[in-house]
């Protein structure tokens, strides 16, 4: 009988070596799968951030047909170019009208014009765009919307009166007509154009770029109060 028992007794030592091996490796590649986990999240984080500075590049491109400057991390990501110094990204239909009714020694004249302009309001970017993406956040750093142009579309003259030696002169007529530019500039930025352009922006922006962390347009320019 005791001949028969020692294969047993041999049998159980080697079994627990096994299970206590298997235990000790099992629990070694736990310790190093926890160990590297911050390593590979960080690069699957990298990776994530860098496929967002990608979208939003090939975003500016399509929009404002330039590459913007682009940190990832206060890591620099791409290197802006400017191929165009303008960004346009609203026009509207502005109509202006403007009386010129002058009396001398009892004689009148009279012209009045109405001028249609198309005014076009954007980013002047010679003043600087830059874009940080942050796993919390992405920030569009630009300048405020700006009126960028005010086109002359239409002129109509609505009364050409002469007095009798009260004549109108070509002078009086380029006089009123350069008036008219004035007052579609004057119009057009006291309009809300302006602020629509930075909305309009934002929303360009999302609808190209669709991201877990919020996308921020921060406008440099203090805007200046009447």
């Amino acid at each position: 009988m005791s001949k028969s028992a020692n294969p047993y007794r041999v049998a159980w030592p080697i079994a627990w070596t096994l299970v206590a091996l298997t235990i000790a490796m099992t629990i070694l590649i736990i310790f190093l799968r926890l160990e590297s986990w911050p390593a590979r999240t960080a690069r699957q984080s990298t990776a994530e951030l860098e496929r967002l500075g990608k979208n939003l590049r090939a975003a500016f491109v399509d929009i404002a047909h330039l590459q913007p400057r682009i940190t990832i991390n206060d890591r620099v990501y791409i290197e802006q170019t400017t191929p165009v110094s303008e960004l346009v990204v609203l026009s509207r239909r502005i109509e202006v009208e403007h009386e010129l009714l002058h009396t001398w020694v009892g004689s009148s004249k009279r012209v009045k014009l109405h001028g249609t302009f198309i005014a076009k309001a954007g980013f002047d970017l010679r003043k600087g765009l830059s874009i940080d993406i942050r796993p919390d956040e992405i920030m569009v750093q630009l300048p405020n919307a700006q009126i960028l142009g005010v086109e002359q579309q239409q002129v109509d003259v609505l009364a050409f009166e002469n007095g009798l030696w009260n004549r109108i002169s070509g002078q009086d007529v380029q006089s009123e007509l350069s008036v008219l530019p004035e007052l579609a500039w004057k119009k057009a930025a006291e309009s809300e154009l302006p602020a629509e352009a930075e909305e309009t922006l934002q929303q360009q922006l999302e609808q190209r770029i669709h991201t877990a962390q919020p996308l921020r347009l921060v406008f440099k320019d203090e805007k200046k109060s009447e």
